[in-house]
C-alpha cells in the first residue's frame, strides 16, 4: 500500500524523514490504523454496554475546571492518548441522551451508520459549500430525499444545517429577502423604511430558536407576535388573522408566520392549511418548524394533520431528532431554491465556479462557506439503512411507546396527564400536592431523577403550571424504561415528602 502522507516531491536525500513526520510525530499509516480499531472497538463496546450504565453522572468541580483549563504541553502526545483521553474524562460524563431511559428532551442516540459515515467522511474532508465533489452532490441527493419524505413537491432544494435553529435563521432570512424584494425595497432607503416596519408570528408554542433567530435578522422583540394557541395547543387561525389585520391597519408589514410540526413542549401540530391560507391572503412567507415532526406526512397515523404540508414556502427538519442521525444534522427544505440564492449568493474573485459546473454552489443557499460533508454522508447512510419502511417504522415505535406511557400515567391514581400529542411527549403533574407547592415540586422531583442516574426527565411550562415532561426518541426504548421513569417519578416524590416532613398534599 503506497504512504498516504508521502511527499509529492522526492526528498533530496534518501535517509531524511518526511516533513510530515517531522510536524505529525506518530502519525505512520499503521500507527493510524491501530489507533482507528482500538477507537472502533471501544466505540462498539462503550455502545453495548451504554444501557446497562447510569443515564447521566454529575461532574466534580475539580474535573469541570480540569476541562476548562485549556492548557497545552510543549510537546506533543502519542495518538493513543485521543482514546486515553475521552475514556476517562469525556465518555463517563455524557448529557445522558445515549441512554434508553433519557426522556427529557428530543436528542436521540446516534444511529450506527450515521457514526461510520461521520467516520468515513472526516477521512475524506472534502467542504460541501465551494467547489464540486461527490459529498456536495450527496447533499443534494439526501436532501430531495427528505423533502420527499416530508411531502413536498418535486423540485424542492434546500442546505444541510447544524441543527433546527440555524435552519429556522435561514428561513427567515430567504422570508425577509423574498418579501422585501417583492417591494422593491431589497436594498437602499426603502430598505431601512421597510425593514423598520417588519413583523413576525408564530405559535405561542414556537421553539425558543425562532424568536432568536428574528433577533439574528434585526427584527426586535416588541415587533414579534407570540400567537396564542388553541385548547390543543396549536397555533389559533382566527387568532394569527386578527393579530395580521391589526398591524397592517397600524401600519406594520407582516412578512412571515411560522407554524410549528410537533411542538417541544407537547408535540402538537399546527393547522397547516389553514396558517397557508391567511398567509396567502397576507402576501406572508409561511415557514414551517418541523425540527421534530417535519416527517409527519411520512406516517399513515400522522398523515391527515399535514395535509396542505407542500405548500408551505419553507420547511426545516432534523434528521438528528427523528431519524438518530449524529448530532449536528439539520435541513432546511425549500420548494423554490431559488430564494436561497437570492438570500445567500455572494461573490468574490477567490470563488469562481468552473465552466463545468451546473449548479450554484451550497453556499450559496446558506451562510456557511465552509461545511463538513459528514452531514451529507451520515444523513445517507442513515436513510439507507433504513429505508421508507425503516423511516415510518422508527416513528411509529416512539409514537406506539408514548401511547402507552400516557396510557400508564392516566391510570395511576398519583399522576394526571395534562397533555401530549399527536408527537411522542406525554406532560403531567403530581396530583396530591399543595397548589402552591406543585410548581417547586415538579422542579425537585426532576432534579432528583436526573441526580439518581436511573433515569432522566425534564420540566415544562405548560398553561402556567410547571410539570413534568416525558418524550420517547431513542430506538433502544422500551415498556421496561417507561415503567422504570415512572418508578422513578414515584420515588423522587416519596423521597421529597420525607425531606419535607410531609405525608400527602396538604400543609
Amino acid at each position: 500500500m503506497p504512504d498516504l502522507f508521502s511527499d509529492v516531491a522526492p526528498a533530496r536525500c534518501s535517509d531524511a524523514a518526511p516533513p510530515w513526520k517531522q510536524v505529525l510525530p506518530g502519525a505512520e499509516p499503521k500507527v493510524v490504523r491501530d489507533e482507528l480499531v482500538a477507537a472502533a472497538e471501544w466505540v462498539s463496546r462503550y455502545l453495548s454496554e451504554l444501557p446497562a450504565g447510569s443515564v447521566s453522572r454529575p461532574m466534580r468541580a475539580e474535573h469541570r475546571a480540569r476541562l476548562r483549563e485549556g492548557s497545552l504541553a510543549p510537546q506533543g502526545a502519542e495518538l493513543g492518548r485521543v482514546l486515553d483521553f475521552v475514556r476517562a474524562e469525556i465518555a463517563p460524563y455524557p448529557s445522558g441522551n445515549g441512554h434508553p431511559a433519557f426522556f427529557a428532551w428530543v436528542n436521540s442516540p446516534p444511529a450506527p451508520a450515521g457514526l461510520i459515515a461521520e467516520l468515513l467522511a472526516g477521512a475524506v474532508n472534502a467542504t460541501c459549500g465551494m467547489g464540486e465533489n461527490a459529498l456536495m452532490d450527496l447533499e443534494r441527493g439526501t436532501v430531495r430525499t427528505l423533502a420527499g419524505l416530508a411531502g413536498l413537491p418535486d423540485g424542492t432544494g434546500g442546505v444541510l444545517t447544524s441543527g433546527g435553529s440555524m435552519a429556522n435563521l435561514l428561513a427567515l432570512a430567504t422570508a425577509r429577502s423574498w418579501f422585501l424584494t417583492r417591494r422593491g425595497s431589497g436594498d437602499g432607503p426603502d430598505y431601512d423604511r421597510d425593514h423598520a416596519r417588519l413583523t413576525l408570528y408564530y405559535s405561542a408554542q414556537a421553539h425558543m430558536s425562532v424568536s432568536k433567530a428574528a433577533a439574528c435578522i434585526g427584527v426586535p422583540a416588541h415587533r414579534l407576535r407570540p400567537v396564542p394557541a388553541d385548547a390543543q395547543d396549536r397555533l389559533d387561525p382566527d387568532a394569527l388573522r386578527a393579530a395580521v389585520a391589526a398591524d397592517t391597519d397600524a401600519g406594520f408589514l407582516p412578512f412571515c408566520t411560522v407554524s410549528t410540526l410537533g411542538t417541544t413542549a407537547t408535540g402538537a401540530v399546527d393547522p397547516l392549511e389553514a396558517v397557508t391560507s391567511v398567509c396567502r391572503g397576507a402576501g406572508m412567507w409561511h415557514h414551517a418548524d418541523g425540527a421534530w415532526g417535519g416527517l409527519g406526512a411520512a406516517v399513515p397515523a400522522l398523515a391527515p394533520l399535514y395535509r396542505g404540508v407542500g405548500d408551505v414556502d419553507s420547511l426545516t427538519v432534523d434528521p438528528h431528532k427523528t431519524l438518530s442521525v449524529p448530532v449536528g444534522c439539520g435541513a432546511l427544505l425549500v420548494p423554490d431554491p431559488g430564494h436561497l440564492h437570492t438570500a445567500f449568493a455572494h461573490r468574490a474573485s477567490y470563488l469562481t465556479a468552473g465552466e463545468t459546473d451546473a449548479l450554484p454552489w451550497l453556499s450559496h443557499s446558506t451562510v456557511e462557506l465552509t461545511r463538513p460533508g459528514t452531514r451529507a454522508l451520515a444523513l445517507w447512510a442513515t436513510l439507507n439503512h433504513l429505508g421508507r419502511d425503516g423511516v415510518t417504522a422508527l416513528i411509529e415505535h416512539y409514537l406506539t411507546l408514548a401511547a402507552r406511557l400516557r396510557d400508564k400515567i392516566t391510570a395511576d391514581p398519583r399522576l394526571e396527564l395534562l397533555a401530549g400529542g399527536p408527537w411522542p411527549a406525554a406532560c403531567f403533574r403530581v396530583t396530591d400536592v399543595a397548589p402552591d407547592d406543585a410548581d417547586a415540586l415538579h422542579t425537585r422531583v426532576a432534579r432528583r431523577i436526573q441526580e439518581g442516574g436511573r433515569a432522566y426527565l425534564a420540566t415544562v411550562e405548560v398553561r402556567g403550571r410547571t410539570v413534568l415532561r416525558a418524550c420517547v426518541c431513542n430506538y433502544r426504548t422500551t415498556t421496561d424504561d417507561l415503567d422504570v421513569l415512572l418508578g422513578e417519578v414515584a420515588a423522587a416524590v416519596d423521597a421529597d415528602r420525607g425531606r419535607s416532613g410531609r405525608t400527602d398534599g396538604a400543609e
